[in-house]
């Protein structure tokens, strides 16, 4: 028995060394290149197109396996710019060959030296790529539909180890001729680090994108044996133009089945017009601000799967301002949607374009629409609102201050909710100029002509500033107080404006109104009627109280009760006003409560009442004082002594003519400070 086991050993070793011998000298005497015609062969039937390899051709057996090839070229069909699709300046990979058996993979080396793709697509819409290894590929489905399914899990491998993966000099060109565009990425470098199953795997990538530098590092791994389970690794910095700077680090969680992520996003602060600049781009905004949109940073926290998504942990620096955030998002054919931001300020004026040039209108009216615009208006496509129906929304937005053309706000609370077609606003609120703001919107789109119901209430905003800082006009002084209700039906201005309905009152208290003196046109008689000393200041109307109630039905506005109330003179404004037809029709009267003269006059002057008409459109007001009513008043200066202002007959003519234009003059003043 022993005679046996010891020839067994002496054949075996024999074998051994006849294979170690055969692996070390067969390369040795073998010609590897007289078998290079049948590769290139080969390769031509797999692809369809020519291939060559360099002379230059090593092959090894032991202790690793390995080849090395020279000048690869992959040829491009005719009528293509290049010669080749693919090139390689030289290729190299070795593997050991012992682990082989026990299905363990070792590389020594796998390097792709000087690869260059080249991607063209013709005028006619055909591609290089298209057709390679069409034949192959059917071959491949052919056979796929015959196979058996196999019962094994995981990789067909116990283990994999590479020492040295890398490209060096790649180069990747794409040209389509249709377009006329040309993108190149050049001096490509990859490398790979311990590469296994067990351990994180080194990343290190660098490339020049049309001339600009693009960079990757970091680690992503490990990959596990059954790839696509378990959980992955990803510590990455993405660097683009010497501008940009991202990282991303978190976790893959089962890539295959649960595709889950949880993931940290980071975005370093950066200059978008430094980052378009390097790109060789214009700027797409002309900001009033030229240093705005200079300094923009991102950070949050990732977490998803194919159902889900959220975003927490978010926070946004754009300048001078800062964003936190955080939003979800489910049912994505819904979507079921949910955010929370928190903005501490931002000036949103400096973001804004500059405004273009008013352009100048001819004629009266000439800012009313034109047929052919109410036309356009009518036959505009209607809004599809099913996506608004679906939508689920729950969002909420606080604003601790705010600029925006000129105003400035403050405490922003905004909570807004969608559900079934309906979007409520509740609340919406906000302090202006020492007031205060409490609103709510109601938008419903559950039919094909959108709902809208407001409510405002409002008070102790100081309307003097605020129409300086907003308009940069000088209309009305005063302590605001608004309580407004309105509905709508409709999405155009037109549609709006004739179904507008409600009621409301503005009420203004301890103020007045810039652009007309009401007193002065009785109290100066003289000067009325062009005969005295002209004020060089700012003609304004103090009142205590001014308050404007309104109810407002399919468009018609009815002022009935509007008034004004001060020491000298009382107003009281009645009338409508046609939102659908654009016109006016508005009656005025103040009346003197107190004395003509001013201080040092005891006698009173009450009852005189010079009646104002205000009718036409609203770009072409028709302002008319009435005459007849101040000297119907029965109150001096009555008709004799109006007479002796005015002088001859001939004369009054003439000067009746000049007190209507300058009252003319100052109300109209007024109501275009109003609409401009």
């Amino acid at each position: 028995m022993k005679s046996i086991f010891k020839w067994f050993f002496i054949i075996g070793g024999v074998f051994l060394v006849l294979i170690i011998a055969a692996v070390i000298i067969i390369p040795q005497f073998i010609d590897v290149k007289k078998y290079k015609p049948m590769i290139e062969q080969k390769v031509v039937e797999a692809t369809g197109r020519s291939f060559t390899l360099g002379d230059d051709i090593d092959v090894s057996v032991f202790p690793w396996v390995g080849v090395k090839l020279t000048d690869l070229q992959l040829g491009n069909p005719v009528g293509y710019n290049e010669k080749s699709m693919v090139s390689v300046k030289n290729f190299e990979v070795r593997l050991k060959v012992m682990p082989l058996l026990s299905k363990r993979i070792e590389v020594k080396t796998f390097v792709l030296e000087g690869p260059v793709i080249y991607l063209e697509k013709l005028k006619n819409g055909k591609a290089n790529w298209q057709g390679i290894g069409a034949k192959q590929e059917k071959k491949a489905v052919a056979e796929k539909k015959t196979e058996k399914p196999s019962s094994e899990k995981g990789l067909p491998i116990a283990a994999l180890q590479v020492d040295n993966f890398s490209i060096t000099n790649g180069q990747l060109i794409y040209v389509d001729q249709g377009a006329d565009v040309k993108k190149e990425i050049s001096d490509l470098n990859l490398t790979l680090e311990n590469i296994s199953l067990e351990n994180p795997i080194g990343i290190s990538f660098a490339a020049m994108i049309d001339g600009k530098p693009v960079s990757l590092k970091g680690t992503a791994g490990p990959i596990g044996k059954e790839p696509g389970k378990g959980t992955m690794a990803i510590d990455v910095v993405v660097k683009a133009l010497e501008e940009l700077e991202i990282t991303l680090k978190g976790n893959i969680i089962d890539s295959l089945t649960s595709q889950a992520f949880d993931l940290e996003l980071a975005i370093s602060s950066f200059s978008p017009r430094k980052l378009l600049a390097a790109l060789d781009q214009s700027f797409p905004v002309q900001t009033k601000d030229p240093k705005a949109l200079d300094a923009v940073s991102l950070k949050a926290r990732l977490k998803g799967n194919p159902a889900s998504v959220s975003l927490s942990e978010g926070e946004i620096q754009l300048d001078d301002s800062k964003l936190i955030f955080s939003a979800s998002a489910k049912e994505f054919l819904k979507p079921n949607l949910k955010f929370d931001l928190q903005l501490d300020e931002i000036d949103l004026d400096r973001y804004l374009p500059e405004p273009p040039a008013k352009e100048e209108t001819s004629g009266a009216g000439g800012t009313a629409p034109s047929k052919k615009a109410e036309s356009a208006e009518s036959s505009k496509k209607k809004t599809d609102y099913g996506p608004l129906r679906k939508l689920i929304l729950d969002g909420k937005v606080k604003v601790g201050k705010l600029k925006a053309h000129g105003a400035i706000i403050e405490n922003v609370d905004v909570h807004i909710l969608a559900k079934n077609g309906i979007i409520t606003i509740d609340p919406l609120g906000l302090n202006l100029y020492q007031g205060s703001v409490a609103s709510k919107v109601e938008l419903n789109v559950q039919k094909s002509n959108p709902r809208t119901k407001v409510t405002i209430d409002a008070k102790g905003i100081q309307a003097g500033p605020l129409m300086k800082d907003a308009l940069q006009k000088e209309l009305i002084e005063g302590t605001l107080k608004t309580n407004i209700e309105l509905s709508m039906t409709g999405e155009t201005p037109d549609m709006i404006k004739q179904t507008l309905t409600g009621k409301g009152e503005v009420f203004f208290i301890d103020g007045a109104i810039i652009g007309i003196d009401l007193a002065n046109v009785v109290r100066n008689v003289k000067s009325s009627f062009g005969m005295g000393e002209q004020l060089a200041e700012k003609p304004r109307t103090d009142f205590a109280e001014l308050k404007i109630p309104f109810t407002a039905k399919n468009g018609l506005v009815n002022t009935n009760g509007a008034s004004l109330i001060s020491p000298l003179i009382r107003v009281l404004v009645t009338g409508k006003i046609n939102l659908v037809k654009e016109l006016l029709d508005l009656r005025v009267e103040p009346k003197f409560v107190a004395t003509l003269k001013g201080q040092g006059d005891t006698e009173q002057r009450s009852g005189l009442m010079v009646p104002v008409l205000i009718t036409g459109s609203f770009s072409d007001p028709k302002i008319r004082p009435d005459l007849k009513g101040m000297l119907g008043s029965g109150v001096t200066p009555d008709a004799e002594g109006l007479k002796q202002i005015l002088g001859t007959e001939e004369g009054q003519k003439e000067k009746v003519e000049s007190v209507k234009e300058d009252v003319k003059k100052q109300i109209k003043s007024l109501f275009q400070g109003l609409t401009n």
